[in-house]
């Protein structure tokens, strides 16, 4: 008999959900009956969209661990169960290890991309998963919750000028099959998605955008497109509903390996 994950009744909380992959899968786990609280650092998007699915803003900067808690605070208080963490909070930096003028890779902005995307992953990661060994079991497994964290394909294969981004979406890709360990015991399952290619909002809309794009589709072996943000919530979606994904890294890319540059 097919057993999953039940969304509808459940609260959950999704960093970095106030656009991008984050968004759209605030707007799947609030279209699915789950009370959503969405995690960000921009209120009016943040509160825009959280009005929209009836859910709660919570402003919150995910590398700093009060700030999570406090977020976290929020969702397990809602009045359903928090059952799922999501983490798409992240940032980008460019910057050769030695650059072109001889400079060695700015240690402050190495930090910041590390303190983001893989701190602020951890931070998420276990104090929801905390949140979640609270409340009651869900199933006959004794499953109480999700964690799904955001990584990238270039955590596997990163590319020229991509050391500080690589390496913080490695840690989180890293951190995937101990973290699944180490919560089973709550139980908690563990999975996370390497997106290549999706076309969101940090690619922008000016002149010239499109051209840019087409130049990043060109390794996709098929579908030849960028993916799309709802694709992604739908992989979230499938996590969370699949009781035997666990430990997981999930490449979602259509098939790119990054070249050198």
């Amino acid at each position: 008999m097919l057993r999953a994950m039940e969304i509808n009744g459940t609260a959950a909380i999704v960093s970095g959900g106030a656009s991008g992959l984050g968004a759209a899968t605030v707007r799947m786990l609030g279209a699915a009956g789950a009370k959503v609280v969405v995690a960000d650092l921009n209120d009016q998007l943040g509160k825009s969209l959280a009005d929209e699915v009836g859910g709660i803003f919570a402003r919150a900067d995910v590398s700093d661990a009060d700030s999570v808690r406090a977020a976290v605070d929020i969702a397990a208080s809602v009045g359903s169960p928090l059952r799922f963490v999501i983490n798409c909070a992240g940032i980008g930096w460019a910057q050769r290890t030695v650059g072109r003028d001889g400079e060695p890779h700015d240690r402050a902005a190495f930090g910041r991309v590390i303190d983001v995307n893989l701190i602020g992953t951890f931070n998420l990661m276990s104090i929801g998963a905390a949140a979640i060994a609270k409340t009651e079991v869900a199933n006959a497994d004794g499953a109480r919750g999700v964690v799904v964290n955001t990584a990238s394909i270039a955590g596997l294969e990163g590319q020229t000028g991509q050391l500080a981004y690589s390496a913080s979406k490695g840690g989180i890709i890293g951190m995937t099959v101990p973290a699944a360990r180490d919560l089973a015991a709550i139980g908690v399952r563990v999975n996370t998605i390497c997106p290549g290619i999706i076309d969101t909002p940090i690619y922008g809309n000016a002149p010239g955008s499109e051209d840019f794009k087409a130049r990043l589709i060109a390794p996709v072996v098929f579908p030849k497109r960028m993916g799309t943000a709802a694709e992604f919530a739908h992989l979230v979606r499938a996590l969370i509903e699949n009781d035997y994904m666990n430990a997981e890294v999930i490449r979602f890319d259509g098939g790119i390996r990054f070249q050198p540059k």
